[in-house]
């Protein structure tokens, strides 16, 4: 199968955003979008052979983070780890109008938990920072999780928990408490 199958295009039409938003948090920002080329031309080559054992996310997750692998390994910094999409989300409402619009204090402290925050992952182990983005960011289950990185459902569990606690712990000590609290721009970090 090639890239101009129909079945590909829907794929590619599908997974697109969220492979590059993963790319982007997994390696630096300026070469997500030629790895997510690279992983959907891999896709194309490889559809054909794909068995459907596993689920099509599955599968393509297990692609985008072997791509993302072997770019970092051959890496010598962290990536960057982006997060700006959830922040902008969250909608602030304006006591006035009762229109929904950010305001200048909110988004200000949206761009520094931002930063913090990416710092923070960006440094956290490889395999706890697979773990964490692909649970908590991109939103998969533990046993799609287990199956992307070919590992056991209660590695993941350890790897996910020991991930929230490293985090939980950086942030309260480095960025301040409220920051992890009752926050509700910060993922849920159970």
């Amino acid at each position: 199968m090639d890239a101009n199958h129909p079945e590909f295009h829907d794929i590619y039409d599908q997974f697109h955003v969220r492979i590059l938003r993963y790319m982007a948090r997994m390696v630096d920002e300026s070469e997500a979008e030629d790895l997510t080329q690279e992983v959907f031309a891999k896709v194309a080559s490889s559809l054909a052979s794909f068995r459907g054992e596993s689920q099509l996310s599955t599968w393509l997750y297990r692609i985008a983070t072997n791509a993302a692998l072997d770019r970092l390994r051959g890496l010598p910094k962290a990536p960057n780890v982006q997060l700006a999409e959830e922040a902008e989300d969250i909608p602030d409402q304006n006591l006035w109008t009762g229109e929904n619009e950010p305001a200048v204090e909110s988004q200000v402290y949206r761009n520094e938990m931002n930063d913090c925050i990416r710092g923070f992952i960006a440094r956290l182990p490889e395999n706890y920072r697979m773990v964490l983005l692909l649970g908590e960011f991109e939103g998969l289950k533990n046993d799609q999780i287990a199956d992307i990185l070919d590992l056991t459902l209660d590695t993941v569990k350890i790897r996910l928990h020991r991930a929230r606690e490293r985090l939980k712990a950086e942030l309260a000590a480095n960025c301040g408490p409220e920051w992890v609290e009752d926050n509700e721009f910060l993922p849920e970090l159970k």
